[in-house]
């Protein structure tokens, strides 16, 4: 049997799937809180004769097949802490509770239904035709990748020893970049690396009309984020690729009141982690010397979060998988995806055995569609060919390493 013969079976999932879909993004949670949706995907997996564990607040499925490799594919579960306007009859309605406390609105505004969907799509067709293939499976299912966290938890919850080793690992994302339908690969560099910055800068408070007598620390966080964009500018190589974004500046709360302190949040992103260290530590060196020019009564303080690896394509994986896309999607379907400046957490699962892997990209919107950015209010994939186009890919790319 061939990668063709075994999506020959997808029109017979199609109505579950589509269900299923629009029961994740109508139930969204939040990262590490993925309960029910962890609750749904054991369900599923378990009546497929997977064998299930719940890892790190994840899932994984293990389905053995005879002795030949093993393939592991990945799909993120989590949602973001974002209000939905899509208008869609299964939008979402949900709120939850912040680690903080806060009550947010919870949308699947990244597409990582989606990512569920299609994993279980083609968890269901590989469990149905394990006459096409040999091996083991390896459906795993995991939570926390919105705040860098899910796969470090599932990897500290001895994940290398509760199932075995894969000899290749999968992970895939929907993209506006990409026409639904299309799928997009590349080796190499394919997501950026990322960290995020805390920097809180004091001041000396004083009345707005005495500003001789304080220092002030919003006019010095100002001089921080203009001083930041000269990183990247004058510090980095043309061809290099880098970004430094000040997301957050935060001070005081009256306009009369010069403040004790102010914050900013900082993100910074590259396609390589030396020159991801250079900006983190310019910024550092950046923020000391505007300090002392400021005169500041403290030192600055420093906390790194949300810190994600650089996930970059093994080329012979990216090669073979490419190959059985082609095969199973026809070459029109198949480009070359150019490098994502956003970042995941995938990479630190097969890094944990140092497993070689392949990410790729498939699309979110129809032609006639607006094409809406990840993470936007809006984010509404078209359901199909995009559902079936995650299902193709995952089957295919399985496939290559587990076709008899």
């Amino acid at each position: 049997m061939t990668i063709t013969d075994v999506l020959s079976g997808i029109d017979e999932v199609t109505p579950w799937q589509e269900a299923l879909y629009k029961d994740l993004h109508r139930h969204p949670e939040l990262s590490m809180q993925e309960h029910r949706t962890a609750e749904k995907i054991t369900a599923e997996l378990t009546a497929l004769g997977y064998d299930v564990h719940r890892v790190g607040g994840g899932v994984v499925g293990v389905l053995a097949n005879g002795d030949w490799q093993t393939v592991l594919f990945r799909a993120d579960v989590d949602a973001l802490p974002v209000e939905e306007e899509t208008g869609l009859p299964y939008a979402s309605t949900v709120t939850a509770t912040t680690p903080g406390g806060a009550a947010v609105p919870v949308m699947h505004a990244c597409g990582h239904d989606m990512h569920t969907a299609a994993a279980l799509g083609a968890a269901r067709l590989l469990a149905t035709h394990r006459d096409a293939w040999a091996g083991t499976y390896i459906a795993l299912f995991q939570p926390g990748e919105e705040i860098a966290a899910g796969a470090r938890a599932m990897v500290d919850d001895s994940l290398t020893a509760v199932v075995p080793r894969p000899d290749v690992a999968f992970g895939q994302h929907v993209l506006g970049a990409l026409v639904s339908g299309h799928v997009g690969t590349v080796a190499g560099p394919v997501l950026s690396t990322a960290v995020s910055l805390r920097i809180t800068v004091y001041g000396k408070g004083s009345h707005g009309s005495m500003p001789h007598l304080g220092v002030d620390p919003v006019l010095l966080a100002s001089t921080i984020v203009v001083r930041l964009q000269s990183i990247v500018a004058r510090e980095i190589a043309p061809d290099d690729f880098g970004v430094v974004t000040v997301g957050s500046v935060q001070a005081g709360n009256s306009a009369n009141v010069i403040p004790e302190s102010a914050t900013l949040l900082v993100n910074v992103r590259a396609y390589d982690d030396s020159i991801r260290d250079h900006i983190v530590a310019a910024i550092e060196r950046i923020v000391r010397a505007e300090c002392e020019a400021s005169r500041t009564p403290r030192e600055p303080a420093f906390e790194v979060f949300d810190s994600y690896p650089l996930t970059t394509n093994d080329t012979d994986v990216t090669e073979r998988v490419t190959a059985a896309l082609v095969e199973a999607l026809g070459a029109g379907r198949v480009e070359k995806l150019a490098p994502q400046t956003a970042s995941e957490d995938f990479s630190v699962i097969p890094d944990a055995w140092g497993t070689p892997y392949a990410y790729w990209g498939f699309g979110a919107f129809t032609e006639d569609q607006e094409v809406l950015p990840n993470h936007n209010p809006g984010f509404a994939p078209a359901i199909q060919p995009t559902l079936r186009t995650g299902t193709e890919a995952a089957v295919a790319a399985a496939l290559a390493y587990l076709a008899r």
